[in-house]
């Protein structure tokens, strides 16, 4: 399985592009600054002195000639310019990972991982790219736990999270991998007879499929509540592929993400509703040096950026 970082390219076209001055290191530091927010806690996830963590920052600052957090009393905050290094820091994170592990300990890798994923996530994504993942790690076993509302890593319910959610709480290590988009989609029949008596954005006689109360948090529930003001759906369900069937159904229209709904012949009614999620992979500090958690890690980083464009819509 070939390596791919974040932007889909190979890690020696980012390396190649690095200024003279750049060490590795260095963008080490400047991940673990940006995601603690204080020097004590990356120099403490580092394992590293407070001043040798300041000079390393200080260092990869003159290498790339830009400043990369403001110096605040209360921690450092990014700037926008290292906001806006970020992702390319994480894809240099996940190929050096990659290339640390070494083809040749790949076979000798075994035991099982835990990782919770959303269902529309494991079965669309997922499953389809395992057979491959397997040839390369026959042993590792791969326990996929899909009510992901009942999963909590800080209660170690799970090794590893591929998930739209950041966690509250917890010691865990995240990564932004991309994003998976939204749209209101319909059946075809649906659309045919919406168009006869509705205008483009007007809503107030559809009949919305949407979420049960126990998911009335998520950002698709609260959009259809709030253009609903207070009229009662036509459907609550409390799983994507419930929607997904009614929708298909012409029982009305729904939010779902656009790579599900486009690949079961729904119809588009709105492409962009502002409620598009981050997707986020979720790691149990203490088991980021693990072979076997980072075998499946970066398969899931590979597997997210191979289907960036099919994600976001």
């Amino acid at each position: 399985m070939k390596k791919i970082n974040d932007f889909g390219k190979p890690f020696s076209s980012f390396e190649n592009q690095m200024p003279r001055g750049w060490v590795w290191d260095d963008t080490r530091a400047f991940l673990a600054v940006a995601r603690h927010g204080t020097l004590s806690g990356a120099a403490a996830e580092l394992h590293l002195g407070i001043a040798t963590l300041s000079r390393r920052i200080e260092r990869l600052e003159k290498a790339l000639k830009l400043p990369l957090f403001v110096r605040q009393q209360s921690g450092y905050q990014l700037t926008e310019e290292g906001a806006g290094l970020i992702e390319k820091a994480e894809a240099l994170e996940a190929a050096a990972a990659a290339f640390s592990s070494g083809g040749a300990l790949a076979t000798q890798l075994s035991g099982r991982v835990r990782l919770a994923t959303a269902e529309n996530l494991a079965t669309s994504l997922i499953l389809p790219a395992l057979p491959q993942f397997y040839a390369q790690y026959p042993g590792i076993t791969l326990e996929l736990v899909t009510d992901i509302t009942t999963v909590n890593l800080h209660r170690r319910d799970a090794d590893l999270a591929l998930r739209m959610v950041k966690p509250e709480r917890g010691n865990a290590t995240l990564r932004r991998l991309g994003s998976l988009g939204f749209g209101l989609y319909a059946s075809p029949s649906y659309v045919a007879q919406r168009e006869i008596h509705h205008d483009a954005g007007d809503y107030d006689s559809d009949a919305f499929i949407t979420w049960g109360d126990m998911q009335a948090h998520l950002p698709a529930a609260q959009w259809v509540e709030r253009v609903l003001q207070g009229r009662a759906p036509a459907l609550t369900t409390t799983s994507l592929a419930t929607q997904l069937a009614a929708a298909k159904a012409g029982l009305g229209i729904a939010v779902l993400p656009h790579f599900l709904a486009r690949e079961a012949g729904l119809v588009c009614v709105a492409t962009d509703i502002g409620v598009d999620q981050p997707i986020y992979l979720v790691i149990q500090t203490d088991l980021t040096q693990s072979g076997r958690i980072r075998a499946v890690a970066d398969f899931l980083a590979e597997m997210v950026a191979n289907n960036r464009e099919r994600l976001s819509g």
